[in-house]
């Protein structure tokens, strides 16, 4: 028998956290598609994103199995661990999911730098060079990568971008000589047709999933829901990541009208996010910036038209009757847009909640990811 490849990944945070989104989800998924092709091995933190407690009922500082691949929870994740990790595994490669992470990038950086490793290593950045999200935490990030260049941490590695633009941002801050392959991530699973929901004229409940942070620019949609006709209500689901922002928030909440609810709900586990698209007309994040935008596919893939700024890589909604990807510099646009869907009847809303769903659909079928990653792994 042909001996099948191992891939180590090193990722900060799994499954069952929750807290850190999107990150969380590419890892998850690629898992799911490719557990059945390589040996795959997770090394990550003991820990939910801001946790400092421990996941209950989860073994530390030991390999476990999670469906058909390995995870090892590390209680105190340090240059030793990685390089016993890599020591006992052997991997053929290691996949690096962040590009600041101390323990799961930085380190196995160096050690190739140093000669003390020989994989290969493929390192998918998520979306973290993009100008919106350098813009936070800037000094630090910028030091960093001036620091890589200075001495060649990303020579002999491999980047993995998830669109055109994410290529660029990576030739525009690491080097134009870098190696790239551009492959989409790989997305949830697609329901076998959209969730049905009845949407009568004059209401609208709209979803919002997402960190609590600027970047995802919840305040931007509490502001284009204000003045709005009709009967309105908005789920937040998210993770309190900035308190200050949060108090932004919740100022223009407190200036709404009785008809439009809000209902808050914190720190909700992955696998409870269907139920609130099920009973959710549609999904809407003015997002500052996605790598991908799990949440958004996981919408679509429901049958729930997103609306969304024109900072993701889903684009040309309108056209296909799956939503609308809007510039975020103009508020009257999107109060617009959601006056047009709150006086959506049924018959007009399911024809956009079935273009939602082909348009997951056929990116699914168009997209031939598995095979690429395939072969990007092999």
């Amino acid at each position: 028998m042909i001996e099948r490849k191992r891939v180590l990944v090193l990722a900060d945070w799994y499954e069952p956290g929750f807290k850190a989104g999107g990150p969380i989800r590419s890892v998850v998924n690629f898992c799911s598609y490719l557990e059945h092709e390589f040996d795959l091995y997770i090394l990550t933190t003991d820990r939910d994103l801001g946790d400092k407690a421990p996941y209950q009922d989860v073994e530390r500082d030991k390999w476990v199995t999670h469906g058909a691949h390995k995870v090892y929870y590390a209680s105190q994740p340090g240059w030793h661990l990685v390089r016993e990790v890599i020591a006992d595994v052997k991997p053929h490669s290691l996949f690096l999911n962040s590009m600041f992470s101390r323990c799961y990038s930085v380190y196995p950086l160096l050690m190739k730098r140093l000669g003390l490793i020989n994989q290969k290593i493929i390192l998918a950045p998520r979306g973290m060079l993009k100008p919106s999200a350098l813009s936070i935490k800037s000094r630090k990030k910028r030091f960093f990568l001036t620091a890589c260049k200075v001495f060649g941490l990303h020579k002999q590695v491999g980047f993995l971008a998830t669109d055109e633009a994410e290529e660029s941002d990576i030739r525009k801050t690491i080097e134009h000589g870098a190696e790239i392959c551009t492959i989409g991530n790989l997305p949830g699973k697609l329901s076998l047709a959209p969730a049905p929901i009845i949407k009568s004229r004059g209401e609208l409940k709209v979803l919002f999933i997402g960190r609590i942070h600027a970047i995802k620019n919840l305040h931007f949609l509490l502001q284009s829901l204000k003045g709005l006709q009709g009967s309105i209500e908005l789920s937040i689901v998210g993770t309190l990541e900035d308190s200050s922002y949060w108090t932004r928030c919740e100022k223009i909440v407190s200036e709404f009208s009785g008809n439009i609810k809000v209902r808050i709900f914190f720190d909700v586990p992955h696998k409870l996010i269907n139920d609130f698209l099920r009973t959710s007309h549609i999904f809407a994040m003015p997002t500052r910036g996605e790598n991908f935008g799990h949440a958004i596919f996981e919408a679509l893939a429901l049958g729930r038209p997103v609306l969304i700024s024109d900072q993701t890589p889903w684009r040309r909604l309108k056209e296909a009757k799956a939503g609308w990807d809007l510039p975020i510099v103009d508020i009257s646009r999107f109060s617009g847009t959601l006056q047009g869907i709150v006086e959506m009847d049924q018959d007009v809303y399911e024809i956009w909640s079935k273009g939602a769903w082909e348009f997951a659909k056929n990116y699914i079928e168009r997209s031939d990811l598995v095979s690429k990653y395939i072969k990007q792994f092999s």
